[in-house]
């Protein structure tokens, strides 16, 4: 791998955006394929389905045989509210590979002794999250049913374009949700990013059984394309 590839590789990995190096196999020519040209690369298509798996593959594309080596970063899951789906959902998410901090101001909650060996941080989302760094690779579950916890934490999960947020809540108290946020300054397009109910309908009555539904439908928007998200939601 050439110097400047391998600088160009570290920069992006630093920055938690995923970048896909693209080797040919029988000269060993390699270029380095940054998320933001995905769209107007030759091999989009390709480059697509490989990031959405998160595997590196061989593929064949205009007479010649391709490495596709994928760097995407660890997804991260934040959980805002220290309940009771949060503790079947937490070490859920980690068996799948998810980096999982839980965060509720309320300490009663929010312990070690209900989330041993999850990152906790007992603090007001204004103050919490901010320092972890949420990002395009962020899934965001806000499960409290408190407005002043669960509004700016949805508020800060749109400003960081994450790719999944949902919110536990039905249809009557998501649409009073909506209202707030929209009196608060999110726009319309934010609103309707927002997974809720939260899960995917499979009849889920437990808080294990809801922590199931919650990872079944980042699953889905993380891995499958965005027709194929639609029916299966």
């Amino acid at each position: 791998m050439k110097l400047e590839i391998l600088h160009e590789l570290n920069a992006e990995r630093a920055a938690r955006r995923p970048v896909i190096l693209v080797t040919d196999t029988e000269n060993g020519e390699q270029r380095l394929v940054k998320a933001r040209d995905f769209a107007k690369d030759p091999l989009h298509a390709e480059l697509d389905k490989q990031l959405r798996m998160g595997k590196s593959a061989s593929i064949e594309a205009g007479g010649k045989k391709l490495f596709l080596n994928v760097c995407a970063p660890t997804a991260k899951l934040v959980i805002v509210g220290a309940v009771h789906i949060s503790q079947a959902l937490a070490p859920l998410a980690r068996s799948l590979g998810y980096d999982v901090t839980v965060v509720d101001p309320r300490t009663a909650f929010a312990s070690p002794e209900r989330f041993p060996d999850i990152p906790l941080v007992a603090e007001w989302p204004d103050t919490a999250l901010p320092p972890l760094n949420v990002d395009p690779y962020t899934a965001f579950v806000a499960v409290t049913h408190d407005p002043k916890i669960d509004d700016p934490a949805l508020l800060h999960a749109f400003e960081r374009n994450c790719f999944y947020i949902g919110a536990l809540g039905s249809r009557k108290t998501h649409a009073k949700r909506g209202d707030r946020l929209r009196a608060q300054g999110a726009k319309e397009t934010d609103v309707a990013r927002i997974h809720a109910p939260i899960g995917l309908a499979i009849g889920a009555v437990s808080p294990s059984e809801i922590a199931v539904s919650i990872m079944a439908e980042i699953t889905a928007v993380l891995r499958l394309p965005s027709k194929e998200k639609v029916e299966a939601a």
